[in-house]
């Protein structure tokens, strides 16, 4: 078995180079590590080899012991000894950091850290160099001095190497900034002749200045300034700067708008330039800059043609094949995401065919897969052009296909995508989404375990059982298309992503919903709902608030057995009010349509109508007393009893002389509580309704009449009419009601008389269906 005698063979060649790592000989000890080094260069199966027979706690040991040499070291050929173990130690654990992860980790365990910190401090004098040298530099030898400062360079050089290997992972130790003698030193590194000294000190940076406060303290420091000014060194140098730029940049508008202005009008226009570099990383790493810029203010960068050069200029660094490749789909995302302009001139220049054509190659590494499909998500966020083109092009199937992929990344990002695309209302009102072998795999995510899906697939899902928006605009805020834009990140569970793509497209109609409950998606949502996570509780009501919208009887039933009353009153109650919200929309859907529909809030002995009014009467936030009193008016459409239900939780504290909630919410500021409330006045005293005329007497006697006369001027438009209505109806028991509000003048105005009239007529028509009187919500929403 050659494979078993390989693997045999490189651990005795291991075993053996740690064997004579461990010499006490210094020139044997050196030769094993530069062999080390060697042999683990750019190799991760053997770094991972070497990892397991503990070669870095060895090598680190080696550093410490030749740092604490440097000071005792008795002539000049042991002096040079030492230094070239410090040189080949630092670079050995520099190379099981570059790159790798758990190396990153060994190397921090093994306490090598703070050793390669002190070789940043190291000057000449570190190192005896015995008699005759001294001599020779009394002397003012130049060739001699120079070799010396070599020598120190070279150890110095090793250490800033190492800690920028380590620097470039998020393990690495958080800088402080605020101690002004970690600034200076900073700056020092910054100032430093070498280049991987300044690039060490740019990588710092990069990796902790994380707050708008560490930004602006840098900025203060004139450590931006250092950082242009290296713009125009090397390209590790400049490659250094541009990355650290940005970082400082990042949404902090404050110090973007310090930078861009006048006076540094050279170094942005030298950043443009390096958009057309002729290295990839640079011209990536421009970019990336640029686009901090804009998006910390969209007041830079406005020019057509700059933004056109930025979109071209990713789109072509896709073509590379290395780690520029795989991160210049994430760049283009950045740039255009929630960017209806930008996401229109990318389609303009193909970019959905060039995402593509990517996509058609096959293969692809995890990350680069990730990314073009996070930048398809993006590009359809917004533009129906943009998912046309999708799904003319035939994406869908390799989007389909990437929902079973074993990177849960690219699983999440393809419950991203799906999510962007079934945003269609085209599409989904044709019913393009619900079909099996979309909805199998996205079932499935929702019992995915993995860190990076959930919240998108519910979504998604819930996409698919929208209605088109002129269907909507009739029954406000039944169901909602999710963007959902701000869940990304790997870090979220896989159901999560999956749940943004599962509330798009379970707005599918009728009968394929049967498809999406045969599978058990509603039992795999009803479990997420009991999640801890306040996130996947939302997006699991987001999908069955869309599932259930305009659901039919049989649907409906079937999904409130799963559900519970219980349930949903706890999530009525819910800490989060975002889950309140959606719990109440819920609720607002399930009791739309037939009698016997609204009959579900009484379940359990009104367990969820107690919490609906227990919620109405301590909610602060609009959002929730919009929904609630929806849920009300829904419910005042049905029976009679159903209609006292929903006087006894409107005034419930009306007996003790205290204001009740309906009569806040008619004074409310916000004109779309003051149209739910007036929907749930003129449901309760519907004029073909029995007990109309008593329920108008309580609802005058608790002032809630004289509120609602106050309110026929109403600035909105949308609240007079209701209001008009209203009053309308009030005349059929009283006439009083309604002429004590106009005077003669008013009365007399053919009109005025003509439009009470259209209105009241108009009201009738409405009140026949008026099941959830809302109307414009939702649309708005999509």
């Amino acid at each position: 078995m050659p494979t078993t005698t390989a693997s045999a063979a490189g651990t005795t060649v291991g075993n053996n180079i740690l064997l004579r790592l461990t010499s006490g000989e210094r020139d044997v000890k050196l030769k094993a590590l530069r062999e080390l080094k060697n042999q683990i260069i750019g190799n991760r199966t053997k770094k991972l080899s070497f990892l397991k027979l503990g070669a870095v706690p060895a090598v680190a040991g080696i550093l410490s012991d030749a740092v604490s040499a440097v000071d005792v070291a008795d002539d000049d050929e042991n002096d040079r000894i030492v230094k070239d173990i410090i040189v080949q130690s630092a670079a050995v654990l520099g190379s099981f950091a570059c790159g790798f992860e758990a190396g990153v980790r060994a190397v921090l365990d093994a306490g090598a850290f703070p050793n390669l910190s002190r070789l940043l401090s190291y000057t000449d004098e570190n190192f005896k160099i015995g008699d005759f040298g001294d001599i020779l530099i009394q002397r003012g030898c130049l060739v001699e001095e120079m070799l010396l400062h070599k020598s120190y360079m070279e150890v110095v050089d090793a250490g800033a190497r190492s800690l920028k290997m380590i620097y470039q992972s998020k393990m690495a130790p958080k800088y402080d900034f605020l101690q002004e003698e970690n600034m200076e030193f900073l700056l020092s590194l910054l100032n430093n002749e070498s280049e991987n000294v300044s690039g060490l000190g740019a990588s710092i940076i990069s990796h902790s200045c994380k707050t708008s406060l560490e930004q602006k303290l840098l900025f203060d420091a004139g450590v931006l300034k250092r950082l242009t000014s290296l713009l125009g060194g090397s390209l590790i140098q400049r490659d250094a700067s541009l990355e650290s730029i940005a970082t400082i940049f990042k949404n902090n508008p404050e110090v973007v708008s310090k930078f861009v202005g006048p006076d540094t009008g050279r170094t942005l226009s030298c950043i443009i330039d390096l958009v057309k570099d002729r290295f990839a990383r640079t011209r990536l790493l421009a970019s990336l800059c640029l686009i901090v810029i804009r998006n910390a203010s969209a007041c830079y960068l406005q020019d057509v043609g700059i933004k056109t050069k930025l979109i071209n200029n990713l789109l072509e660094l896709l073509d590379d094949p290395g780690q520029v490749g795989d991160e210049a789909s994430f760049a283009f995302s950045s740039l255009i995401a929630e960017k209806e302009d930008m996401q229109k001139l990318a389609f303009e220049v193909n970019g959905i065919d060039k995402l593509y054509n990517h996509l058609q190659k096959g293969s692809l590494h995890p990350r680069r897969f990730e990314g073009i499909l996070l930048a398809l998500a993006d590009m359809c966020s917004k533009l129906e052009c943009c998912r046309s083109r999708c799904l003319s092009l035939q994406v869908l199937n390799l989007v389909v296909d990437a929902l079973a992929h074993d990177s849960s990344d690219v699983r999440s990002a393809a419950c991203m995508c799906l999510r962007s695309v079934s945003r269609s209302i085209k599409n989904l009102s044709a019913g393009s989404f619900m079909n099996e072998t979309i909805v199998i795999p996205l079932v499935r995510l929702l019992d995915d375990t993995s860190t990076a899906v959930q919240k998108v697939m519910g979504q998604t899902i819930s996409n698919s059982f929208d209605w088109p928006r002129s269907v909507v605009f009739g029954w406000e805020a039944k169901c909602i298309l999710a963007s959902g834009c701000n869940l990304r990140g790997s870090s979220m569970p896989i159901s999560v992503a999956a749940l943004g793509a599962i509330s798009n497209i379970v707005v599918d109609f009728t009968t394929r919903r049967s498809t999406f409950i045969r599978l058990g998606g509603v039992k795999l949502l009803v479990q997420l709902l009991k999640s801890m996570d306040s996130t996947i509780r939302l997006n699991a009501l987001w999908a069955l608030r869309n599932l259930i919208f305009l659901a039919e009887d049989k649907c409906k039933e079937e999904i409130f057995m799963e559900l519970t009353a219980s349930l949903l009153a706890s999530l009525i109650c819910d800490p989060e009010p975002s889950v309140q919200e959606q719990a109440l929309a819920l609720v607002r859907n399930l009791v739309d349509g037939r009698i016997n529909s609204v009959e579900y809030i009484f379940a359990e002995d009104g367990i969820i109508l107690d919490a609906v009014g227990r919620q109405l009467r301590i909610a602060s936030k609009a959002e929730i007393e919009i929904q609630g009193m929806y849920v009300l008016s829904n419910v005042a459409t049905g029976k009679e009893s159903h209609k006292e239900a929903v006087m006894d939780q409107l005034l419930l504290h009306a007996e003790n002389k205290a204001q009740s909630c309906i009569i806040k919410f008619l004074q409310s500021n916000d004109s779309r509580l003051r149209t739910a409330a007036v929907w749930a006045v003129l449901n309760l005293t519907c004029s073909s309704s029995p007990g109309a005329s008593g329920r108008l007497v309580e609802l005058r006697d608790a002032g809630i009449v004289s509120h609602v006369k106050n309110m026929v001027n109403d600035p909105c438009l949308d609240v007079k009419l209701r209001v008009r209505t209203a009053l309308g109806q009030f005349t059929s028991f009283d006439d009083s009601l309604i002429l004590c509000i106009f005077s003669p003048a008013a009365s007399n105005n053919k009109a005025s008389t003509s439009c009470l009239q259209f209105l009241t007529v108009r009201a009738v028509g409405e009140l026949s269906h008026v099941v959830d009187p809302s109307s414009k919500q939702a649309a708005d929403s999509l």
